[in-house]
């Protein structure tokens, strides 16, 4: 069903519309995937306050980043699960806030990538609430 904001199938605009949420999908299954690969490095993320232990959080957050990406990806769950997904950007944000403190003294390029996630996290937000946007009705 074609709404006023879905442009006409075969326009540049629909294109790059209907390639959104794939990739934001792929991005949150990535991400989720390498917390249980390589957890000790998102363990290190964890920020400090939080109860537990920071290998049970790493799991949470690569769960949720997987259960997200399956919603991103099915046209009928998209705009909730990409509004969940812009409310676990802003989630994660503390975590990220933590890295770049912890990094401050590590090598230079190590210390600019950590520094690098935290504004990161705003274009993230971003997209993911534009592509619940752009899914509303669309069903």
């Amino acid at each position: 069903m074609r709404t006023p904001r879905t442009p006409a199938p075969g326009t540049p605009r629909a294109s790059r519309t209907s390639r959104s949420p794939v990739f934001l999908a792929g991005l949150l299954a990535g991400a989720g995937a390498a917390h249980f690969v390589a957890p000790k490095v998102f363990d290190a993320l964890v920020p400090r306050a939080l109860p537990g232990s920071p290998r049970a959080w790493t799991y949470a957050s690569g769960a949720v980043e997987l259960a997200l990406a399956a919603g991103v990806a099915v046209p009928r769950t998209r705009a909730v699960a990409a509004k969940a997904a812009a409310g676990f950007f802003v989630g994660v944000l503390p975590a990220n806030v933590q890295m770049a403190v912890d990094w401050r003294n590590r090598p230079a390029p190590l210390r600019n990538v950590a520094y690098a996630r935290v504004p990161l996290q705003a274009p993230l937000i971003l997209w993911a609430r534009s592509v619940a946007r752009s899914s509303e009705g669309a069903v």
